[in-house]
C-alpha cells in the first residue's frame, strides 16, 4: 500500500500549474481549444499513491534542473569572486545563468498547456479557468513584493519589479491567449509580442535618465523601457541601477512570448505523434531557434538577458527545447524501458527538486535574506554577517577565493536539496 501525499495548497482553485504543477497531464482524447485540437498524450504513467495517472516526469525533472541551476547562481559565497558562466552577460551576450530564468517561463508554458487542458476536460467554463489563472498569477507576484519587502520592511525603497511578479504578469497576459485562441492565434501572438517589442525599441525616441533623447539607443537606462519604467515606478526600481530594471514592465511582452513558446511545446507534447517523432521535432526546432537567434542578434538587436530582446528570446526558446528534448527523450520516450528506469533514478534529485520548485524558489530566496541580515561576532569582535561568518570559516580550507565562493553556493544548494527531500520523503507537495 502507498500513502497518500500531503499537496499543502494555498488559497487558489486551480492547483497543478505552472512552477509548482507536478503531473498535470490530460487524459487520451481531451480537446483544447475552440478549435478542438486533439491532445493525447502518450506519456508517462506512474501516478501518486499506487493510482496510474498520466505525467511528465521529464517536465518535472527539467524543472528541477533549473530551480537547482537558480539555486547556485543566486547563492555564491562572494559576490566578487564568481566563475564567468555563473554569472549574468554584464550587458549583451549570454552565459550559462542567462538560461535560468526563460526556462521558467518556458516550463510554465508547457505546464499551462497541460493544466488548462484538464481543466476543460473537468467541464470548467473558461471565465472560471481565467479568473483562476489570474487569481493564482496575483498570489505569484504577491509572493514576490513579499520578498523584495523582506528584510528592509519599507515602502518607500520597495523594488516594484522581480522574477515572480514577471512570470504572474506573463500568466495574466498569457492567460486569455491559451485559453481562447487557437494553434494559429497562439503562434501569432508570440510573434506579434516580439515584434512588437522591437519597433518600440528601435523607433521610439524617449529620454535617458539625464534628459538626452535618442530612438533604438539599447544602452543601460537609455531604452523605451527604462523610460516607462522611471516614469511608473522611479524609486521602486532594481537598487544596483536605480534608472532601469531587468524586470521592467515593457520587457514582460517578449517574456510573455517565451511562455508562448512553451505553450506550443506543450501542445505538441499532448499531440498523437510517437515519441521519437515529438523528441527529433523539438531537436529541431531547438536547432532552427537557435540559428534564428543568432541571426536576429547580428541584424536586429543584440542577445540581451536585462532587455529581453528578440535574439535572446528565439535562442533561449532553442536551448530550452534541445534540453527537454533530451531529457523527454531519456526519462519519457526511450524505446529501451532499461534506459528509462535508470535516467529516471538518476533524475531523481532534480525530480525532488521540481515538484516543490515554487516553494524552494521563495525559501531559498528567503534564508538568503536572513543570512545576509543577522549578525554574529567574527573573530576580531566586530558583527557581521552570518553568511560573511560562514564563508570566512570555508576561507580556512586551502582554496582560491573563487572556489571558496562556489564551494558556499554548492553547500547551500545541498541545504536546499535536504529540505526538498524531505518534503519529497514525506510526500509533501506545496502548490499555489
Amino acid at each position: 500500500m502507498h500513502s497518500e501525499p500531503e499537496v499543502i495548497q494555498l488559497p487558489s482553485p486551480l492547483a497543478g500549474l505552472g512552477l509548482g504543477e507536478r503531473g498535470a497531464m490530460a487524459s487520451v482524447g481531451n480537446v483544447f481549444s475552440q478549435a478542438k485540437h486533439p491532445l493525447s498524450p502518450a506519456l508517462s504513467h506512474e501516478g501518486r499513491g499506487g493510482h496510474a495517472a498520466p505525467r511528465l516526469l521529464s517536465l518535472d525533472v527539467f524543472r528541477g534542473f533549473t530551480i537547482a541551476a537558480m539555486v547556485l547562481v543566486n547563492n555564491p559565497g562572494d559576490w566578487g569572486h564568481i566563475y564567468a558562466p555563473l554569472r549574468h552577460a554584464a550587458w549583451n551576450g549570454w552565459t550559462f545563468t542567462d538560461w535560468i530564468f526563460p526556462f521558467f517561463l518556458f516550463i510554465c508554458g508547457v505546464s499551462l498547456t497541460f493544466s488548462i487542458t484538464r481543466a476543460f476536460a473537468s467541464g470548467a467554463a473558461k471565465h472560471t479557468i481565467l479568473f483562476q489563472l489570474w487569481r493564482r498569477a496575483a498570489i505569484i507576484v504577491l509572493i514576490g513584493l513579499t520578498l523584495n519587502f523582506i528584510p528592509a520592511f519599507s515602502f518607500e525603497t520597495l523594488r516594484y519589479p522581480g522574477v515572480l511578479q514577471r512570470i504572474g504578469l506573463c500568466i495574466v497576459v498569457a492567460a486569455p491567449i491559451v485559453i481562447w485562441c487557437d494553434l494559429r492565434g497562439q503562434v501569432v501572438w508570440a510573434v506579434g509580442l516580439v515584434v512588437f517589442y522591437a519597433l518600440v525599441q528601435l523607433l521610439i525616441p524617449v529620454p535617458d535618465a539625464n534628459g538626452v533623447v535618442g530612438a533604438g539607443v539599447l544602452e543601460p537606462g537609455r531604452d523605451v523601457g527604462a523610460f516607462i519604467d522611471r516614469a511608473v515606478m522611479s524609486g521602486h526600481l532594481w537598487v544596483q541601477a536605480k534608472t532601469w530594471d531587468p524586470e521592467g514592465l515593457l520587457s514582460t511582452a517578449p517574456a510573455v512570448a517565451s511562455l508562448l513558446f512553451g505553450v506550443l511545446t506543450g501542445r505538441w507534447l499532448q499531440s498523437a505523434a510517437a515519441p521519437a517523432t515529438k523528441t527529433a521535432w523539438m531537436m529541431v526546432a531547438g536547432l532552427l531557434a537557435l540559428w534564428i537567434g543568432v541571426i536576429l542578434d547580428a541584424l536586429l538587436m543584440p542577445i540581451n538577458k536585462s532587455l529581453w530582446t528578440p535574439s535572446y528570446t528565439v535562442l533561449m526558446t532553442g536551448w530550452a527545447l534541445l534540453l527537454l528534448a533530451v531529457i523527454f527523450w531519456l526519462i519519457d520516450a526511450c524505446d529501451f524501458a532499461r534506459v528509462r528506469v535508470l535516467s529516471a533514478r538518476i533524475a531523481r534529485p532534480l525530480e525532488m527538486y521540481g515538484v516543490n520548485a515554487l516553494f524552494i524558489f521563495a525559501f531559498s530566496g528567503l534564508v538568503a535574506k536572513m543570512l545576509g541580515y543577522f549578525k554574529v561576532p567574527s573573530d576580531s569582535g566586530t558583527l557581521i554577517s552570518v553568511k560573511a561568518w560562514l564563508v570566512a570559516q570555508l576561507s580556512q580550507l586551502p582554496l582560491s577565493p573563487v572556489n571558496v565562493s562556489l564551494l558556499f553556493a554548492v553547500l547551500f544548494n545541498l541545504s536546499m536539496f535536504a529540505v526538498a527531500a524531505l518534503l519529497w520523503q514525506r510526500k509533501i507537495f506545496i502548490k499555489v
